[in-house]
């Protein structure tokens, strides 16, 4: 499973959530063992293996799911309904399984929230380590020729008068949640003025906790931006400013009943969707 993991980095890498299922636990029988492996990415693609086409789309299914909400968890994949249920542990009855039980931990990873720091002076410096130790993807130095990144979740503008308007204008263009400007009210007031939409831009940038030195300033920019966060689970890690998560696309298996979600590599037949190839030919069977 070394090629999963090299994935992974990769898509780490390229800002790219995913979900890594780990087979944890087997019940015989079972084709899955434990420490198999399989990433879950965004559009419902799995690569590796974590089980048969009926397990598989379970994992799928979950894992879509839980990139909507941000959290992880244990799955448990089982052919018949559990008689308890065990805190913090999904369960799911899918008939189509050979008999065996499948425990399968799903860690999403998302990508921690890009900030655009443009500048080179003390505050500049300060707003990147402050970002870096809060957990915030910072990128500094910058051009704005070469654009911003589409998840982009703020730029903060520290350029004490610097090429500030054409940085500001691309952020406005981008419709980037949060932009700030480090500058007086007076200069600020002035620079907004004259940017078509100037009134998104927070200036003086951060909030007013009477911050004087450079890291007290970069500390209220990002109490800002944290402020402005949407409130989700209290569990539930939050990326981005404001991003709504995506919608999962979902259908019922008209053989066994189980919802699947409906993405590129999804089985189907006749405009009908399943969790794997037994009950698409069970159903094509039926309908000659």
């Amino acid at each position: 499973m070394s090629d999963v993991l090299v994935e992974a980095d990769r898509l780490r890498a390229d800002r790219t959530p995913y979900v890594l299922a780990t087979v944890v636990r087997t019940e015989r029988p079972a084709s899955a063992q434990t420490g198999d492996r399989a990433l879950v990415l965004p559009d419902g693609t799995l690569e590796g293996f974590v089980g048969g086409t009926c397990a598989a789309s379970t994992v799928r299914m979950q894992a879509l799911r839980l990139l909507e909400s941000g959290e992880s968890t244990l799955l448990r994949i089982t052919p018949a309904p559990s008689a308890a249920e065990i805190p913090g542990m999904v369960s799911v009855t899918n008939p189509c399984l050979s008999g065996g039980t499948l425990d399968i931990f799903l860690e999403t990873v998302l990508p921690p929230a890009l900030v655009e720091v443009y500048g080179e002076g003390p505050i500049a410096r300060a707003l990147a380590e402050v970002g870096s130790a809060a957990g915030y993807s910072i990128r500094t130095g910058a051009s704005v020729a070469a654009g911003l990144a589409a998840d982009t979740t703020a730029v903060v503008v520290a350029a004490h008068g610097r090429d500030e308007e054409p940085v500001l204008a691309a952020a406005l263009a981008a419709d980037v949640p949060y932009i700030g400007l480090i500058a007086s009210r007076r200069r600020g007031a002035a620079v907004v003025k004259q940017l078509e939409g100037g009134d998104r831009i927070h200036t003086p940038a951060g909030l007013d906790i009477g911050a004087r030195t450079p890291s007290e300033i970069a500390l209220s920019v990002f109490a800002e931006i944290l402020s402005m966060r949407p409130r989700r689970h209290p569990q539930a890690p939050v990326t981005a400013v404001t991003t709504d998560p995506p919608v999962t696309a979902v259908a019922t298996d008209p053989v066994c009943g189980m919802e699947v979600a409906i993405g590129p590599s999804t089985i189907h037949f006749e405009g009908a969707y399943f969790c794997g190839t037994g009950c698409r030919d069970a159903y094509a069977a039926d309908s000659r």
